[in-house]
């Protein structure tokens, strides 16, 4: 693993285990603010769980569970704009990045000492407003490697998302019953309930920052450098006054010939990327109700279940997709992971019609639609952040070595950043979607629908498939 890719794919592994480390408190973080602030009508929370109600009942009135309905808006995932994507574009991939990580450790600072739900919120729109570190990871890689590695290096990000969806979660919920050492609270100064996992993410993300000022270069620009000593510049041929290094080797995703049909496959791809990640975050979302509505499985079991799916889609990802790609081209492999998530959707949608008469045989199915859940997150997302950065500007200059800008809407951090912020909208919205339908539908339906969907977006990839060299 080249140095670059290994700083991030490094930093990748700390911050996404401090990203993870929260995700199993957020309702039992909402549940210890209320306790603490309900009998204040006028309080911050009593307003916006009534505004939340309000807008709720506005959308959507369900028969049953409506706090359940409150909890998941007030908890659900934010998306940001590109624009940090853009600034790193024009003042580098470092520095913005560092910037970024700054407001990440003033959220966890605030969450640290958060007791009101109003201080709480803060931190989570600090952290919101700071989201960048992924999509920057993917700019960086995408500057360091060439096309006909770029699918390899990006699998990185999927490797350390599934790493970390193993083991945060976990470690979370474990510091969260682990009191404070006397040290914090003898001051008498009165911390978050879960002072403890919170204290555990702000020196995880200090760490992150540390290593990053010194391990991490500035990449903006450095693909003209490395581009000059890559068998894809011996290939390459100049054109108006700069190179195109765009790999002609066999498998790889080949790059449309004009400005046009770049921004246009761009399009494509963040529609894609914005109704996949909108069917898929909701299924992820209610397996948990399924699995304690049918089986009544506690939180260790559910953790073995999702953690299972992280670790057989790490293993795909470092075994198999890793290498597939350059042979079979990043729409087929998307195409297959769409495919598979279709195939597993349709087995959760038995598995509610038999867990009452053939227990053993739902469980079954519904281990198999983990494992189809695991190949669908090993490949879709990275194959189609791969496509999208493959459509950015990579001509080079041949005077000044410096990247020769195309279009605005090609630069690497600005496209990549609106590709992935289409991701956090359907992230954003899928679950709500879900739940809407789970609750009012039923299991079977709601997974029979997205299955019919997912089958949908598979066919409506053929047209990117097709754009890979045969």
């Amino acid at each position: 693993m080249p140095k670059v890719e290994r700083v991030v794919f490094l930093s990748l592994v700390l911050d996404l285990f401090a990203f993870t480390i929260p995700l199993p408190l957020f309702p039992r973080i909402i549940e210890w603010y209320t306790k603490r602030e309900s009998s204040d009508p006028s309080g911050f929370l009593s307003r916006t769980l009534y505004f939340v109600s309000s807008v709720r009942g506005l959308l959507y009135k369900p028969t049953a569970n409506p706090q359940r309905w409150d909890v998941v808006l007030l908890a659900s995932p934010r998306f940001v704009s590109p624009y940090i994507g853009s600034l790193s574009d024009k003042y580098g991939r470092k520095r913005v990045l560092l910037v970024t990580m700054i407001g990440n450790i003033l959220s966890a600072l605030i969450w640290v000492k958060s007791t009101t739900f109003a201080s709480y919120m803060l931190s989570r729109v600090v952290g919101g407003l700071s989201e960048g570190n992924v999509q920057l990871a993917i700019a960086i890689l995408s500057d360091v490697s060439s096309p006909a590695t770029r699918a390899k290096a990006l699998a990185h990000v999927g490797i350390a998302f599934a790493i970390c969806f193993c083991i945060g979660p976990p470690i979370g919920a474990y510091f969260a019953s682990r009191p404070l050492p006397p040290t914090f609270t003898a001051s008498g100064i009165e911390l978050n309930v879960y002072a403890t996992p919170a204290l555990l993410t702000l020196v995880l993300l200090v760490l992150e920052t540390i290593f990053l000022i010194v391990a991490l270069p500035e990449t903006r620009g450095k693909r003209a450098h490395i581009a000059s000593n890559t068998k894809e510049a011996k290939s390459s041929h100049p054109t108006n006054g700069r190179f195109d290094v765009h790999s002609k080797t066999i498998g790889v995703t080949k790059k449309p010939a004009t400005v046009e049909e770049r921004l246009s496959l761009l399009k494509t791809l963040r529609k894609l990327h914005f109704l996949f990640l909108g069917i898929f975050s909701g299924v992820e979302f209610t397996l948990t109700f399924l699995t304690f509505d049918l089986f009544d499985w506690n939180n260790r079991q559910n953790g073995a279940l999702i953690g299972s799916i992280g670790v057989v889609s790490a293993l795909l990802q470092g075994g198999y997709v890793r290498r597939a790609i350059p042979k079979v081209g990043e729409g087929i492999m998307a195409r297959r992971g769409i495919s598979s998530c279709a195939l597993g959707l349709v087995l959760l949608s038995a598995v509610p019609v038999l867990a009452d008469t053939r227990t053993s045989a739902s469980v079954t199915l519904l281990r198999g639609a983990a494992i189809c859940l695991a190949f669908t997150s090993a490949t879709v997302v990275n194959s189609l952040t791969s496509y999208a950065s493959l459509q950015c500007d990579e001509g080079v200059d041949e005077d000044t070595g410096k990247p020769v800008e195309e279009h605005p809407e090609l630069a690497k951090g600005k496209a990549l950043g609106k590709f992935r912020s289409s991701g956090q909208l359907g992230r954003a919205l899928g679950p709500l979607l879900a739940c809407a339908s789970y609750w009012t539908f039923g299991p079977s339906v709601t997974y029979a629908v997205g299955a019919v969907a997912m089958f949908a977006l598979s066919m409506g990839t053929k047209s990117i498939a097709r754009k890979t060299v045969s």
